[in-house]
């Protein structure tokens, strides 16, 4: 059983359309993870060390 060319073009496109799927997925779950961190991060932080970086934002 020969593979044609049909048959390595529709399995490089799926190929290529897994991988890019893969990475959007796995984008979202780490800004996702990243946010949630940053969040437990600054709900541990003092009152004057938020007030500190509230201030730095607003530059």
């Amino acid at each position: 059983m020969e593979v044609g060319i049909i048959g390595l073009v529709i399995a490089l496109l799926s190929g290529l359309a897994s991988f890019a799927l893969g990475r959007w997925l796995s984008k979202r779950r780490r800004q996702k993870k990243a946010d949630q961190a940053r969040a437990a991060a600054e709900a541990g932080q003092s009152r004057q060390v938020r007030r500190a970086r509230e201030r730095q934002q607003k530059r």
